[in-house]
């Protein structure tokens, strides 16, 4: 089992910035991808950036530039820091697990609220 916990979320204003916090917990050994996501209001959730145990990043073409991802695995930890913050990067923020080989699926967080006031 893998226990995710965000934290970091909160009210921002516009341009500022935020950092959010993933701790991961349980059986998190071996290669995997920590994610994260965000569903805004009335919008589908979408992917916001990845990182790998080797250290590949992937970011959505919004927030490219604004935000980076990162890990210290030492901690079992992910980052993901976010600059220049725009009302429509208001949204719940969820931090995800997935290992890259034997199950595959993915563990969730309960999320964390970011709103950026227009």
């Amino acid at each position: 089992q893998v226990h995710l916990v965000e934290s970091g979320g909160g009210l921002v204003q516009p341009g500022g910035s935020l950092t959010l916090s993933c701790s991961a917990s349980g059986n998190i050994f071996g290669g995997n991808v920590m994610s994260w996501y965000r569903q805004g209001p009335e919008k589908e959730r979408e992917l916001v950036a990845s990182i790998s145990t080797g250290g590949v990043k992937t970011y959505a073409d919004s927030v490219k530039g604004r935000f980076t991802i990162s890990r210290v695995d030492a901690e079992s930890t992910v980052f993901l820091h976010m600059t220049t913050l725009k009302p429509e990067d208001t949204a719940v923020y969820y931090c995800t697990f997935r290992r890259l080989s034997g199950d595959t699926s993915d563990h969730w967080g309960q999320g964390t609220q970011v709103t950026v006031p227009s």
